[in-house]
């Protein structure tokens, strides 16, 4: 069969490469074509436009390049004409991807499938009427979405498990290189390290990581090690940490994880990824007009929290510094509350194996792969 995956970021980039390589075990004759990324390369088929090309967030972000968009949303809606594929399976990425699903549902082209779902059930939860008009199937990652979907909304949908815990414990399975090995690889002075992941689009990195980096000289006896983004070059990050002792680890996360013994983290799948491997971490979210953004939010957001990891586990298991309540005075004192011998370490462990209990067991790309293959079949 014929399949048209679109995706809109580095996260989406993974878990779409995943879901393929199970698609090509159910089906020996899956055929590729995408809007995607290098991961999804890797593993075959045709790459129509990298997502760097599309990736755009926020408002100001969204109008500056809304030409570029248009002409993408065009050039897609063009090819998936042309191709004829078999399912259209979207990642995310809703709006982009819920106006393909209405082109394409409209048309009767073909099938469309959800994987990963919009997160409708933090804002613009009218976007509900779109998916059920649009969507043949929508296969979630989250536990909580299953209630939202199906007793609030009476849209069936299909909890497959959580893609991130398979690609980090499957990555912990392969990895065995030693600490003092990490800093060789990658020229650390072998101090405890403190990893920066400042988020996956130039924005986010602009707004966060200069503020993340003011916490490091209270903390001489850590090294701050950056996390680079797949979709940012390194250059990009070069004006921020000139100068400084930051160092820059790209394309190496999970090791990086693997062997740090904090995180400052921007909020999004990189929370996850940080609590599945163990690492105490606290979530920052920064933004231009951070007073307005912030009123703004208790009207428009549906939800208490904005990481994943207290969404999941519906309680505050790591500390959120989001918008107005984004302090140095605050980051310091989170900071040291999660590193050894702090006074929220240990309990914020401890909530990470109740995130873990949550998520249920592994396999997500397995287990969608299947249903997908099974309702194409009929």
């Amino acid at each position: 069969m014929k399949y048209y995956l679109i995706v809109g970021e580095a996260s989406g980039d993974l878990h779409a490469s995943r879901l393929m390589r199970e698609l090509k075990k159910v089906d020996s004759e899956a055929d590729f074509r995408y809007f995607g990324g290098d991961e999804m390369s890797a593993v075959g088929g045709t790459l129509v436009r990298h997502y760097r090309d599309t990736a755009f967030m926020g408002l100001f972000d969204v109008l500056s390049h809304l030409p570029s968009i248009m002409r993408n949303m065009s050039l897609c809606k063009r090819d998936i004409t042309a191709w004829q594929p078999d399912v259209v399976i979207l990642v995310d990425y809703p709006g982009f991807n819920l106006n393909i699903a209405h082109y394409v549902h409209s048309r009767n082209l073909s099938k469309v499938f959800y994987y990963i779902s919009p997160k409708i059930w933090a804002w613009k939860e009218h976007r509900i009427r779109n998916i059920k008009r649009d969507v043949d199937a929508l296969f979630s990652i989250l536990p909580f979405e299953v209630p939202f979907f199906e007793q609030k909304h009476g849209y069936p949908i299909h909890y497959v498990g959580n893609p991130t815990a398979d690609e980090v414990e499957e990555f912990k399975k392969t990895y065995n290189e030693t600490f003092l090995q990490f800093c060789e690889r990658h020229h650390l002075s072998g101090k405890p390290i403190v990893a920066l992941l400042a988020g996956s689009r130039k924005t986010e990195t602009r707004d966060n990581l200069p503020r993340m980096m003011r916490v490091m000289s209270h903390h001489p006896d850590h090294e701050f090690v950056l996390a680079g983004a797949p979709s940012i070059d390194d250059s990009y990050y070069e004006p921020f940490i000139r100068g400084t002792e930051v160092r820059l680890v790209h394309r190496d996360t999970y090791a990086l994880l693997s062997h740090a013994e904090a995180a400052l983290v921007t909020s999004g799948t990189a929370t996850l990824e940080t609590a599945l491997f163990g690492v105490p971490q606290v979530v920052c979210y920064a933004a231009p007009m951070a007073r307005v953004w912030g009123a703004l939010r208790k009207v428009i957001v549906k939800v208490k929290y904005v990481s994943l990891v207290n969404l999941i586990v519906d309680r505050e298991v790591v500390p959120e510094l989001v918008l107005e309540t984004f302090s140095h005075e605050r980051l310091l004192r989170e900071l040291q509350a999660i590193l050894p011998g702090g006074e929220g370490r240990q309990a914020m462990l401890a909530g990470y194996e109740s995130l873990r209990a949550a998520l249920g067991e592994t396999g997500a790309p397995e287990h969608a792969a299947r249903q997908m293959v099974g309702l194409l079949g009929r």
